[in-house]
């Protein structure tokens, strides 16, 4: 069976989670100044659960934002008061760099979390991951962003609570990984493009991050979003080629996962769950705002098992066969 760095990556997340936990030099936020969180693809999805976490610990206070650093690093608009917090996994990204520089010119306190490759990635303050990853289907950089941020935000709002919870989110990381390979449920994705994944409230940020994974590492078209999006329109275009990822809501939705899976059914689409217990793809019961470390885990464990039987690689996202090489490489990431 062939085998992946990706594959060892997955596998290492409950230790360098720990690890992560640990990172020195977490500096303490003003919570009464504006706080903006900003990456791009899976370090914009760590900032968006960052975001998240805020509003549901501050009871509302705070609403911080968490926008791509594409936009802000070319027209962003920067104060003295600002706290800026840039993820970046490997510190080496055009926008993300030009957003520091320009938020520090402007005064404002600017937070890198990033891995230990870059040098010098800029930042009044950087909080290092871990090592860089050797698959270009990042996993393990993911978890480790959020460990850094939830340290970031724990000492920001004083949450002694919050720390304490994500102390222990690393049994909770090694309790999903211990629970078999979704090998058995191939058979119901193998044929099936595009694919859907849906999930509420936090989980729609996992949603959208575990249809990243399936692009980069299976070179298959998915798409995450919202369950209440899901319905509304979007039925339009599902068919029976289709194959969709609903995550049971960690929280009362009003129904609209048993909906929308009703109506996917009904269309012909294959349906896969997710979720603690007797899901088609499970992960451990942990406290509702820690499920980011955990539900994204089936799924990237799903993407190399597809990669496994569709002969793609996570490792390499097409960065190794023509014309995709020749033409990622022209474009200044």
């Amino acid at each position: 069976m062939r085998s992946f760095a990706y594959d060892e990556q997955v596998a290492g997340q409950a230790d360098a989670v720990r690890r992560a936990l640990d990172c020195p030099g977490v500096p303490a936020l003003d919570p009464t100044r504006p706080v903006l969180f900003s990456g791009i693809g899976t370090s914009l999805h760590a900032c968006r659960v960052a975001a998240y976490w805020v509003a549901e610990l501050s009871l509302g206070r705070i609403r911080p934002a968490a926008v791509e650093a594409h936009e802000l690093a070319l027209h962003g608009r920067f104060t003295m008061g600002d706290q800026i917090v840039v993820v970046s996994h490997r510190g080496t990204k055009r926008f993300p760099g030009d957003l520091l520089a320009r938020a520090r010119a402007a005064g404002a306190t600017t937070v890198t979390v990033t891995g230990l490759g870059a040098a010098n990635p800029g930042g009044d303050h950087i909080l290092r991951t871990g090592p860089d990853e050797r698959a270009s289907t990042h996993s393990v950089s993911y978890l480790t962003a959020l460990a850094v941020l939830g340290q970031i935000i724990a000492r920001m709002l004083d949450d002694g609570e919050f720390s304490k919870i994500l102390a222990g989110i690393p049994d909770g990381i090694r309790e999903t990984l211990a629970l078999p390979a979704p090998v058995e449920i191939l058979s119901r994705l193998i044929n099936r493009e595009p694919l859907l994944v849906t999930g509420y409230g936090i989980d729609e940020i996992t949603a959208d991050e575990a249809a990243l994974k399936i692009k980069e590492g299976c070179y298959l078209y998915a798409e995450g979003m919202s369950e209440e999006l899901a319905l509304h329109g979007t039925p339009a275009a599902f068919d029976p080629r289709m194959g969709a990822i609903v995550i049971k809501p960690g929280r009362d939705d009003g129904g609209r996962a048993r909906d929308l899976t009703a109506l996917l059914l009904e269309l012909g689409v294959a349906v896969l769950e997710a979720g603690p217990a007797a899901a088609d793809l499970p992960f451990a019961d942990v406290e509702y705002l820690l499920r980011p470390f955990v539900a994204i885990i089936p799924i990237q464990r799903l993407v190399a098992e597809l990669a496994r039987r569709r002969g793609s690689n996570p490792d390499l996202t097409r960065g190794d066969v023509e014309p995709w090489a020749s033409a990622i490489h022209r474009v200044r990431l």
